[in-house]
């Protein structure tokens, strides 16, 4: 499995391994290992807040609560790369109260929820494009209208409880990997 991280100046994602990697060398997440790992300096700007699901998770999320709404910029050095919005179901921040916390220490959000029994044992990812809006075009240097990649993270525990639901919306320069089982 390959553990590069950057293509050409870019960020390579890899949703073989970065899962299970995300705290490799004290990061705090995925992110932050992925970017390390690659020699540059993940930097990110958090905002927690409780309120009512947005309307493209509201849907994903199987119950009407209240809702942990955890709003990220994420950079690589000093350049924004990523918007990523994690909406967490409030029963899972009542389990694992460090998720609704800024900083939730080594490994992120999906270490707490396993520490408390959450393990997210199933995740789906899917990807589409977007046309950017003003707000993102302004962030991620781009025009607006021009197209951008979402990957929306529904993460489950074995018992199939939705415990997680994240929009990453990325810039340029990032390649997505993935890979099948065959066997």
């Amino acid at each position: 499995m390959a553990t590069n991280t950057v293509n050409e100046g870019g960020i390579l994602r890899d949703a073989r391994s970065r899962y299970q990697l995300r705290a490799e060398s004290g990061a705090h997440g995925a992110f932050d290992a992925e970017v390390s790992r690659s020699g540059k300096t993940p930097r990110s700007e958090v905002t927690v807040r409780r309120g009512t699901a947005p309307a493209w998770a509201a849907s994903l999320l199987s119950s009407g609560e209240d809702s942990v709404i955890r709003e990220r910029r994420m950079y690589v050095d000093d350049r924004l790369v990523q918007l990523a919005d994690t909406v967490l179901p409030a029963s899972v921040a009542e389990a694992a109260p460090q998720v609704a916390q800024e900083d939730t220490g080594v490994g992120g959000i999906i270490s707490r929820m396993a520490d408390a029994g959450l393990t997210q044992t199933d995740v789906v990812e899917d990807v589409a494009l977007i046309q950017a809006s003003a707000d993102q075009a302004a962030a991620l240097g781009v025009s607006e209208g021009d197209s951008l990649l979402t990957i929306t993270h529904v993460g489950s525990t074995a018992d199939g409880q939705v415990v997680e639901v994240t929009r990453h919306i990325v810039g340029p320069g990032w390649t997505l990997r993935y890979g099948v089982p065959l066997s």
